[in-house]
């Protein structure tokens, strides 16, 4: 009896674990210095291969200035961006000045009196 329990015990548990690993959030990511593996692990259906894709871009083009950019990298399209919005984030560094508050950006100029 003790042997068929704690299988079942062990089952449960492995279960439980797997599952709430299924469920943990993904951290926010610096997409202009994380790495492939860093981006394939934290962002929600990015693989390997998509994560590689958008280092390469990288590498090519420069930093991303908004998460939006992201959509111009080959297999990486506005629902993808939609679905890790939330988690994607810009280096303020190597983004420049395009990574400042909303607040600064949209502010109009004085008026000239």
């Amino acid at each position: 009896m003790y042997r068929h329990s704690s299988t079942l015990m062990a089952t449960i548990v492995g279960a439980v674990l797997q599952f709430s690993g299924a469920l943990a959030e993904a951290g926010p990511v610096y997409i202009n210095s994380a790495d492939a593996a860093t981006l394939s692990r934290e962002l929600k259906g990015i693989g390997m291969k998509r994560a590689e894709a958008i280092v390469e871009y990288r590498r090519k083009f420069g930093p991303f200035k908004t998460a939006d950019e992201l959509a111009l990298v080959k297999g990486i399209g506005p629902s993808a961006i939609q679905k890790n919005r939330e988690f994607i984030r810009i280096d303020a560094k190597a983004a420049g000045a395009a990574a400042k508050p909303v607040a600064e950006t949209t502010r109009a100029p004085p008026a000239k009196r």
